[in-house]
């Protein structure tokens, strides 16, 4: 389980591609020791579990289905992950509850700059999933806590503020790129069982 609130990222510098999986390797100033091997780490939105520690490296494997739903499937060396270690029981909640489970991937149609903030536009690639969205409700997008803005027929927009901007990789976004998307678990729940 995670928050969502980003204070560490990291650049790939390995790929190794198998037949249905990836193995990537991170440099980060995370700090982790072999005894965290197996433990889960949020990148870029998605939990995947600590394979390896090379000193500044880490290194996960990716399955099959996390690269079919994720931006995973696109991930090139000197791409820059943001990532959070999983909560402690009794630490401070300051975004929302995530998983790390992504449920799709959005694309960007458009990056507005008003005031150092950033106005996205984003469309989800799996339409179906339109129906959980609602205004003023938790989203995270590439594993950052965020609130949609407002909710149009078939996009949806969120502000990223200048502190978000300064400690994740939205700083490099630009439009046509994907991000991963994970709804609020709380509001896919609550929609299950009330339909």
């Amino acid at each position: 389980m995670f928050n969502g609130i980003i204070y560490n990222k990291g650049v790939v510098t390995l790929i190794k591609n198998n037949a249905n999986s990836k193995l990537i390797g991170i440099k980060s100033n995370l700090k982790f020791n072999k005894k965290d091997v197996g433990s889960s780490v949020c990148c870029n939105g998605v939990c995947l579990t600590l394979n390896k520690v090379e000193k500044k490296l880490i290194y996960f494997y990716v399955s099959s289905e996390t690269i079919k739903r994720s931006n995973f499937k696109n991930i090139k060396k000197g791409q820059i992950i943001n990532l959070e270690k999983s909560l402690v029981y009794g630490q401070k909640i300051s975004g929302h509850f995530t998983q790390g489970h992504v449920d799709a991937t959005a694309k960007i149609k458009s990056i507005k700059i008003i005031d150092n903030s950033w106005i996205l536009k984003l469309k989800i690639s799996d339409n179906k999933f339109n129906k959980y969205l609602e205004e003023k409700a938790s989203i995270s997008i590439n594993g950052v806590s965020l609130t949609i803005s407002k909710v149009l027929k078939k996009e949806f927009i969120i502000n990223i503020i200048p502190h978000t901007l300064k400690l994740t990789n939205f700083k490099n976004l630009r439009v046509n790129d994907l991000v991963n998307v994970e709804l609020d678990i709380f509001g896919k729940y609550l929609y299950k069982y009330s339909n």
